[in-house]
């Protein structure tokens, strides 16, 4: 970003010393030939008021026009008149209302947001997520307490320069330093890259892909396209718009944070992968098994599961099968039965969680193959072995840290044909983004597991054939998809 401007009515309350950061007035903005014509541009709204055709309206409104990338945006002022957004805060986020406020002896409370921070440390991660859930740089939250002492969000808004308290205003400016310093990173330099990355690799997930040489592997890749990829963490979620890609790295979830962040992407018009559909449809073992019977994908033999056809699978299956929840990853949430009795304590239990389920003929193999895709072309090929002494490549039965088996990764030219054709036919139900299929051969025939999104891609193992160039090509495809929209 070559350019962030503070649009405000009161040009002389606010001095910075930070380059590339300019105060204008909200006349100046709308109507200045050269500011029309600026590119790379960040612009933060702190006018008076954003009414609807107002002045403050209309900066936000002419810089999305602009490309020039406001806070608030359009959408966010006016989601925010929407009452219904205070009842529908995510569970996480109530969570932290109610332990941040917990200790407060009033019925109602107000906390002012200003660029994303508070004046108090103990409200620093309420107002975090609540600026990331409503991004805006300066906004008041009212909330207040019922009488079985929780506490709930009345109202949010957006506010004015002018609303900041005078003895508020020293530690505005600060933090509006901080913030600008954080943003102005990517413009250091000597050759400004085209495109700017998120990556967002959170380090509190257990499970991250991607290890952190991998991860730097992919920044230096990045560079070689000419987009500054930068690592990010679920506290950023805020800032999301500040960027052109979105590569996520942490664990995908539909129900948490990566989610979110791949959903607020799209909408926002920023190339990402994982997409939120193919996060949807690869985290749910129902819809693979759907959708590789749909378009004559070969599997082992599955049955999905509910509570009136639960007595009758293992006549179709036998024992030893397999019973998965339908979002189980790692190995987690997936049981090996070898008895009825097993089984119903299994069944029952899963049912608890999901309608559905989904049941498996036992298929054992000394290992898994791991066909990458990505575009539609297949990009690298592993084999996951067994952990030792365990039917799967990963054994949580162990106290601590799970165990998993070796594995090896083999040139693309040295994998049977028929795994590749069946792992990219797979793929293509999904999408055109980055998988990993899973695929074992039984009696010389091809069968697909499952199509994981967010694939693993660690340094010494996936990327032990092609080095370098497996990052590069993952690079390429982003830096092919922003050239294709345009930004």
């Amino acid at each position: 970003m070559n350019h962030i401007l503070l649009v405000t009515d009161n040009p002389d309350r606010w001095s910075f010393d930070i380059p590339s950061v300019t105060v204008v007035t909200a006349r100046q903005y709308l109507t200045d030939p050269q500011i029309q014509r600026l590119r790379n541009c960040r612009v933060f709204n702190l006018c008076r008021h954003y009414r609807y055709q107002s002045a403050g309206y209309y900066v936000s409104l002419l810089a999305e026009a602009r490309r020039h990338r406001p806070l608030p945006k359009i959408t966010t002022l006016q989601d925010l008149k929407t009452s219904s957004i205070f009842r529908d805060i995510p569970p996480d986020l109530d969570e932290i209302v109610q332990k941040s406020l917990a200790p407060l002896q009033s019925d109602t409370f107000t906390l002012s947001i200003y660029f994303a921070q508070n004046t108090a440390k103990r409200y620093e991660r309420l107002a975090r997520q609540l600026f990331n859930l409503y991004p805006a740089p300066l906004l008041r939250a009212e909330f207040k307490r019922d009488t079985e002492m929780r506490w709930s969000l009345t109202n949010i808004s957006p506010i004015s320069g002018a609303a900041v308290p005078a003895e508020h205003q020293e530690m505005v400016e600060h933090f509006a330093r901080d913030y600008f310093s954080r943003s102005n990173r990517r413009i250091r330099r000597r050759v400004p890259a085209r495109f700017s990355m998120a990556i967002l690799a959170d380090p509190g997930d257990p499970d991250l892909p991607s290890d952190p040489k991998a991860l730097q592997r992919f920044i230096r890749a990045a560079e070689n396209q000419s987009i500054e990829a930068e690592l990010i963490t679920r506290d950023d979620y805020g800032t999301l718009a500040e960027y052109d890609a979105l590569f996520i790295r942490s664990t995908t979830i539909v129900n948490n944070y990566t989610f979110r962040f791949s959903r607020r992407a799209q909408s926002e018009g920023i190339v990402v992968i994982d997409d939120p559909d193919s996060i949807i449809r690869c985290a749910n073992k129902v819809f693979l098994a759907e959708a590789f019977e749909r378009n004559h994908i070969p599997a082992p033999k599955t049955v999905i599961v509910h509570k009136d056809n639960k007595n009758l699978v293992l006549m179709q299956l036998g024992l030893p099968c397999i019973l998965k929840q339908p979002d189980s990853s790692f190995s987690k949430g997936v049981v090996k039965v070898k008895t009825q009795e097993e089984y119903t304590t299994a069944i029952d239990a899963l049912l608890e969680k999901s309608d559905l389920i989904i049941a498996q003929e036992y298929v054992p193999t000394e290992f898994d193959w791991r066909i990458g895709v990505i575009d539609r072309t297949p990009l690298y090929a592993c084999r996951y072995y067994m952990a030792h002494g365990h039917w799967q490549i990963y054994d949580h039965t162990k106290k601590g840290n799970a165990r998993f088996g070796r594995c090896d990764t083999l040139a693309l030219a040295d994998v049977p044909d028929e795994i590749i054709q069946t792992a990219l036919k797979a793929a293509n139900t999904i999408g055109d983004g980055l998988y990993g299929v899973d695929v074992k051969m039984i009696s010389e025939r091809p069968v697909v597991i499952e199509v994981n999104d967010n694939p693993s891609i660690e340094s010494g193992i996936e990327d032990h054939v092609l080095k370098d160039g497996l990052y590069d090509t993952i690079m390429a495809s982003f830096r092919r998809r922003l050239e294709t929209i345009g930004k």
